[in-house]
């Protein structure tokens, strides 16, 4: 099982995708963007203080109403030691898709077909994943296995720190860190 979880940084043209090879879950959507600010963004931003960052996703791993992806959020920023700002969009969002048909189709057409190829392959397709107006794809394989029905801590649910915006809540909160040995 090949699980692709993309992100795209418009500024620089820049897009990576992280293999996952076990479940679809919000941990895994959660150490795919830890492995891309560890390696990407952190060393873009040397010495710079990162108070806040804003992160839109349109993702099915991590759902609006999923108290438990908010869990994995709350880890994510106290490992990261900053605040992440998400707005959800739905997939047929402007919003959404107008980042997401700059990157996105162009990985899609490496793909071409339903045929199973070789991890090392498709790997490989990916990377060649460019346009002439300067995209360019990075690609890593995350091997670790994600547990699936793993259960909220009852301490997370009763004093859940994520903050909810006033307009439309349930889809667009904010985590700051806090101490990390919490949940």
């Amino acid at each position: 099982m090949v699980i692709p979880h993309g992100i795209y940084d418009l500024v620089r043209n820049r897009g990576h995708i992280n293999i996952g090879l076990s479940h679809d879950t919000s941990q895994f959507a959660c150490d795919s963007f830890r492995w891309y600010w560890n390696r990407h963004w952190s060393a873009m931003l040397p010495g710079r203080h990162v108070h806040s960052l804003a992160v839109a996703i349109a993702a099915a791993a991590i759902r609006r109403r999923n108290i438990f992806s908010k869990q994995d959020l709350q880890r994510l920023v106290n490992d990261l030691g900053i605040e992440i700002r998400v707005a959800h969009y739905p997939v047929t969002a402007r919003s959404s898709t107008r980042s997401s048909a700059r990157f996105f189709p162009h990985v899609n057409a490496r793909l071409p077909g339903d045929v199973v190829r070789p991890l090392d392959t498709v790997v490989g397709l990916m990377r060649k994943a460019s346009t002439t107006t300067g995209l360019q794809t990075t690609v890593n394989v995350i091997r670790r296995s994600y547990e699936i029905g793993r259960k909220v801590a009852d301490e997370f649910k009763t004093a859940m720190p994520i903050f909810f915006d006033h307009l439309l809540p349930k889809w667009n909160y904010t985590a700051h860190p806090n101490n990390p040995d919490s949940y």
